[in-house]
């Protein structure tokens, strides 16, 4: 057995190992214990979260602002009460993104928690690389759509023009017909043209739709960190209920149909009550069906069609530019599937996507 003297020598080399560590880490970490007091924290914490070494020893409550996260103590109270680890994001006082990970520091003794170990990692970039990405999608897609619509306009009024040409006398026009022809035959190019491009692009679709193996948790984690600033600022709760979860698509095309459903239901949540929105996958009838259900505004019976056309906004009060729903339908459609929706005025809205699980790639 150990004496007295090996036991403290014991101690003293575990605690200066553990200094060590968190003198060197680049990772901010806290150490708060089951009394929710400061401890420990990591060089960097120090200087992300504006801590000094007078914290030590402090109930966190002093500090918690300098998290901008206000459930922060409720969090942290959750994971010792129940042993669980908890993962959340948050943002702090210098507008950076975290993900903050409560680990329970389980004493073996006994087999109770006597704090938590809280880890943070900077995902500011990526959130910020996510919402850029998913603008320029909607940009681009927002640009091809619109210059395939505006196109034809112009091309079948010349094609009408020229069969009036051709129906107009020819005598002392000699040359007329000739140079119609070719007039013709211009259009008849630019119009192979333009079908060969609009035609390229939803079968690029299709063979991307093959080409890889989606999990949709991992979509739809890509998509909460993208609307992360606006999940916070509404303070929503999101609930997921996923069934089934793979689903051989084009990962753009289902980020864009998510983020667009989700960001909805947030941009149309109502004044009065907490946002709450439920995503649930399963599959029907040779389809992977995901609903999105929130509790916000609701939206007219009359207006249930005109949602999904081009440019159409049934609240001019709230931002957006009237593409969203229109591209969602255009995504679905052109994959062999389609979208739905019921809602009651005031009381939040229920959108349905349906995605064939087998689609034909001939």
């Amino acid at each position: 057995m150990q004496s007295e003297k090996e036991r403290i020598n014991t101690l003293i080399e575990l605690n200066d190992e553990l200094e060590n560590y968190f003198r060197n880490t680049i990772i901010p970490q806290l150490f708060v214990d089951a009394h929710l007091i400061l401890r420990k924290f990591t060089p960097p914490a120090m200087k992300q979260f504006k801590l000094k070494a007078e914290h030590i020893g402090q109930p966190l409550a002093n500090v918690k602002e300098n998290f901008r996260f206000p459930t922060i103590l409720e969090n942290i109270q959750q994971v010792i009460d129940t042993s669980e680890i908890l993962e959340k994001e948050i943002q702090t006082t210098d507008m950076r993104w975290y993900q903050m990970n409560v680990l329970p520091y389980i004493v073996e003794k006994g087999n109770k928690t006597n704090g938590v170990i809280i880890t943070f990692m900077d995902i500011t970039a990526r959130i910020k690389d996510l919402k850029e990405q998913e603008k320029l999608i909607a940009e681009h897609e927002l640009l091809l759509d619109t210059i395939a619509h505006d196109i034809k306009n112009p091309l079948t009024s010349l094609s009408l023009t020229i069969e009036l040409l051709k129906k107009l006398p020819e005598k002392g026009m000699a040359k007329f017909p000739v140079l119609l022809g070719n007039v013709e035959n211009s259009l008849v190019k630019m119009k192979d043209i333009i079908s060969d491009l609009v035609q390229s692009r939803w079968q690029d679709q299709r063979y991307q739709a093959h080409e890889e193996l989606l999990d949709l948790q991992n979509i739809m984690e890509d998509v909460r960190l993208t609307l992360a600033p606006q999940i916070q600022d509404a303070k929503a709760i999101l609930k997921f209920e996923v069934g089934l979860s793979e689903i051989t698509f084009s990962r753009r095309k289902l980020r864009s149909v998510l983020y667009n459903l989700l960001n909805n239901a947030l941009k149309y949540s109502a004044e009065e009550r907490r946002p709450e929105i439920l995503i649930k996958s399963f599959q029907e009838d040779g389809y992977l069906v995901i609903s999105v259900t929130d509790n916000g505004i609701g939206i007219e019976k009359q207006h249930l069609n005109s949602i999904f056309e081009k440019y159409q906004r049934i609240n001019r009060d709230i931002e957006g530019n009237g593409v969203g729903l229109y591209l969602i339908r255009q995504i679905l459609e052109t994959a062999g599937g389609k979208i739905t929706v019921t809602s009651l005025p005031g009381e939040g809205s229920v959108f349905t996507v349906f995605l064939p699980i087998e689609q034909d790639t001939k």
